[in-house]
């Protein structure tokens, strides 16, 4: 019995597209490969992260009404800027009313330095007095005994002594008690007068902050206040946002954490401008705890219904600054970020450096020094003698 046995058809051309394919699977695990050396395994990326930033409230130091804004938001305002106006009528009478009443006080302690003279000069006339009766005394003393005068103009004489000691001692403590009022220092370090500069100081300070100034440089937001709006002291009245001082902070899985370190170079893509503008820069910094370790009410995962989460940890990324320039970004704004971890040689945790201004709002001691010149000018105008008082 013959059998027929089907021969299968011959394909010259299928060994060689396999081995193509097998090529193509080699030549892009290799690459994979080579990839994965040379920088896969160093790079670790994350996109949950976002552009933060600092958000200056600006707020009055006194209460008052509200009568001029004169920025919006989304307007860009220099450091020093006027911002808002309060009414300043109340702050000017108080001010008012403190000249005139370091003007007065300062005019009742010249009178106690005018009167410790006066009073020197009468206790040095009652010496003179005392000692011209003394003397009468003594001479009458010897002309009793010549009896050629009477006992009773010894006895005058000696009231008369005795009368000009009383006056004396009461000159004496009149002196003493002007000294205490003096307090036995200069007009400048009076206590009535040093309570009275510092009521003119705070008047003036008060006046002075009936103006509200932008603390820094940036862009308005978040403005709540309102004309004719009567507001207390720490009141937030708008905020503004210094957008040349910002940061990127990615919050990274904590087994992604073991090769970072500070100082590492990183490249972040802004979802704003998509992945034509990389941002370049540092690992500046990595948070002492999670996010969840910060709560008012931190997780309690000492339970019987515990599930493990993986959590993440906040790191702070420096941005370019001239990147920041050409490219401004917002905060809050979602962001890519690639670390290079090739140089692992750094430090996991800041060490301790020496303290210095990170950051500084405007400067107000121009309105005390304005305010030391008025002073001034009111004791120089209303006092006759300051200098200190001799004991």
């Amino acid at each position: 019995m013959e059998m027929n046995q089907e021969i299968e058809p011959h394909h010259p051309h299928r060994k060689g597209l396999l081995i193509i394919i097998a090529s193509v699977f080699m030549v892009l695990g290799a690459i994979w490969l080579f990839y994965w050396h040379f920088w896969g395994q160093y790079s670790i990326a994350t996109d949950d992260a976002y552009v933060a930033g600092n958000s200056v409230q600006v707020m009055p130091q006194i209460a008052g009404q509200v009568v001029a804004i004169l920025t919006d938001e989304t307007d860009q305002v220099k450091k020093g800027d006027v911002v808002v106006k309060l009414d300043q009528t109340d702050a000017q009478i108080a001010l008012k009313k403190a000249e005139s009443n370091l003007a007065l006080v300062t005019r009742q302690v010249s009178q106690y330095y005018d009167s410790v003279n006066e009073l020197k000069a009468n206790v040095k006339i009652k010496k003179d007095t005392l000692e011209r009766a003394n003397q009468d005394y003594q001479r009458r003393q010897g002309l009793v005994v010549n009896k050629s005068i009477s006992v009773e103009d010894l006895s005058h004489a000696q009231i008369a002594m005795d009368s000009a000691r009383n006056d004396l001692n009461l000159a004496e403590q009149q002196l003493s008690g002007s000294i205490k009022l003096a307090g036995n220092t200069d007009l400048y370090h009076h206590p009535q007068v040093e309570e009275a500069i510092t009521n003119l100081r705070n008047a003036y300070l008060n006046w002075r902050r009936t103006v509200i100034y932008a603390p820094v440089s940036g862009y308005v937001a978040k403005r709540s206040v309102q004309v004719g709006q009567q507001v207390n002291a720490k009141m937030p009245l708008m905020v503004i946002v210094p957008l040349d001082e910002i940061w990127v902070e990615a919050n990274f899985k904590e087994s992604q954490l073991k090769n970072i370190r500070i100082g590492q170079p990183a490249e972040m893509i802004a979802d704003a401008y998509g992945s034509a503008v990389k941002y370049q820069g540092r690992v500046v910094g990595i948070n002492p705890g999670t996010g969840s370790a910060f709560d008012l009410l931190p997780p309690q995962n000492a339970t019987g219904n515990w599930i493990k989460i993986v959590q993440r940890l906040p790191v702070r990324m420096s941005v370019d600054p001239k990147q920041l320039k050409e490219h401004p970004l917002r905060i809050g704004l979602s962001m890519t970020v690639e670390i290079d971890t090739h140089k692992r040689d750094g430090k996991t945790l800041k060490s301790q450096t020496e303290q210095k201004v990170i950051y500084e709002s405007i400067d107000y001691s121009s309105d005390l020094k304005n305010a030391e010149e008025l002073i001034e000018g009111i004791l120089k105008a209303n006092s006759k003698n300051a200098e200190p008082a001799p004991p």
